[in-house]
């Protein structure tokens, strides 16, 4: 073997995304800023951004309320690809930096599940939301229980008489 092949290690480059337009030479890819294989970054940026819970109004009118149920997996998955995309728009706007880097930036933090993606808030707001309104945490002993249907309790009180 001559010197300068061992000099200089064989690496196999592993394909990178590029996520709008046209391939140039110098675009941001995933695997450039991450490291990682973009179908692993992908696939774990949706099932972190995908929120499991999520709400519902029930009744009409005056009687409604907010309940909370369970999220389907197509759900999931389309809740979880929709705010990467606005995160990554309001990033991008005003901004140096690229759409295509913005959100290779997105990604990669969903991906990582750090509170600096747009995508991971606003699944912990959904998430928070209907936990506060779940029916039984409406049960719990130190609250008092209001057995009374909605629109009952704001009927108009009996008035004391003055004297």
């Amino acid at each position: 073997m001559t010197e300068w092949k061992t000099a200089a290690p064989v690496v196999a480059e592993s394909p990178g995304i590029k996520l709008f337009g046209k391939w140039r030479s110098d675009d941001a890819q995933i695997y450039d800023t991450s490291l990682q294989d973009y179908t692993a970054v992908l696939v774990n940026a949706i099932i972190n951004c995908g929120p499991r819970e999520d709400c519902t109004c029930i009744g009409r009118a005056r009687t409604m309320r907010r309940q909370a149920v369970d999220v389907s997996p197509l759900r999931c998955v389309n809740q979880a690809i929709w705010p990467r995309c606005t995160g990554a728009l309001e990033a991008a706007f005003r901004n140096i930096k690229t759409i295509a880097e913005c959100l290779a930036d997105e990604l990669i933090s969903a991906a990582k599940g750090s509170s600096n993606s747009y995508a991971i808030k606003k699944k912990d707001e959904l998430e928070c939301v209907a936990k506060s309104n779940r029916w039984f945490s409406r049960l719990l002993p130190n609250k008092p229980v209001c057995l009374l249907p909605f629109g009952m309790a704001s009927q108009k009180k009996k008035k004391k008489k003055k004297r």
